[in-house]
Order: structure tokens, then C-alpha cells, then sequence
């Protein structure tokens, strides 16, 4: 993490870089200053933030589009083993659609889809570098179709679900065909 070497820093040398530090008015004889309330106060609030920014972005969040582009050791046989199944799950929200079950289809879209993503990125950072261009921009417009329908079941709007359902369908056989 970017933010690891900060706190290995003495907290004064982050506060001398970014602000001035306020001692009170008669500083101890030996040792360093010590800090005025209120820069103890906003340090706490820095150390805070920053630890729960970590404690963040460890989380497995079930309910948000996943924006990792691979698995971190994922294979091509992987990834080519479990796109069938990743294509099959995403394609039964339709059932949920049908039922105008709204979120449970948003919350099956965003699993399905995000592991989809990753077999299908991993793919085609295997193919030779002059199809990858064409990949891509059949993997862009087949996840910003995805990114149409969650919105549009998250709004109910019954037409814009199924533009978008039907705009998944086509982008996965155009994509699946050339992979």
C-alpha cells in the first residue's frame, strides 16, 4: 500500500511537511515538543482515516461491481474452465427479471458478471496482441451493457432491462465467437 511508508514515519515528520506544528507555550526541557490539542486532535483524525481506508479495502464487498480486472494467479485453463458456467449463471437473471425480482437479479448480475469479467479479461490477455483490440472493445461494450441493466433494475424500468438483456445476449455470442 502506498500509505504503509507514512506510518512507519515519526508523526512529526508528517506534520512539519504539511503543516505547522503548535507547541504549547513552554516546551518540556528534554525530549521532543509537544503537540498543541487541536494537532493531536487532527492527527488522530489523519491516523483514523487511514486505517479505516485499509480496513476498507480489505473487505470482501458481495453487493458492488468488482473492478479487479484478473484473478491475481489466475491461469488461461481457469479462466477458459469457468467462463461456460460464469455465461450461464449471468443468463439466468433473466428469470429474476421475469419475476421483476430486482435486486436479487442485481445481486446475481454483479457475482456472475465480475467473475465473467475476469475469465474473459485473462483470455484475452492471452491472445496474440494484433485481436486483442477487437477483444476489448467486445469486453467494453458487453460490461457497459452489464452496467445498463443494473441500473435499469435498480430504477425498475422494465424497458431499459430488457434493451439491456438483450444487448448482454448479443455482446456475449459476438465475444464468446471470437475467444
Amino acid at each position: 500500500m502506498s500509505s504503509l511508508p507514512l506510518l512507519n514515519q515519526p508523526i512529526h515528520h508528517l506534520l512539519k511537511n504539511h503543516h505547522p506544528i503548535k507547541t504549547s507555550r513552554k516546551p518540556p526541557l528534554n525530549g521532543p515538543p509537544t503537540l498543541h490539542p487541536t494537532t493531536r486532535r487532527k492527527t488522530l483524525n489523519i491516523l483514523t482515516s487511514i486505517t479505516l481506508v485499509l480496513t476498507i479495502q480489505k473487505q470482501d464487498t458481495a453487493n458492488a461491481l468488482d473492478f479487479r480486472m484478473t484473478v491475481p494467479d489466475q491461469t488461461l485453463e481457469e479462466a477458459e474452465a469457468g467462463i461456460q458456467t460464469h455465461v450461464q449463471n449471468l443468463l439466468k437473471v433473466k428469470d429474476l427479471l421475469m419475476e421483476e425480482s430486482y435486486k436479487e437479479a442485481q445481486k446475481n448480475l454483479r457475482k456472475s458478471s465480475s467473475l465473467l469479467k475476469q475469465d474473459i479479461y485473462t483470455i484475452i490477455q492471452a491472445k496474440p496482441g494484433k485481436e486483442r483490440p477487437l477483444l476489448r472493445k467486445l469486453y467494453s461494450d458487453l460490461f457497459n451493457s452489464v452496467t445498463g441493466l443494473d441500473y435499469a433494475a435498480r430504477d425498475k424500468d422494465k424497458t431499459r432491462v430488457w434493451e439491456c438483456y438483450h444487448s448482454i445476449v448479443l455482446a456475449l455470442n459476438d465475444i464468446l465467437s471470437r475467444i
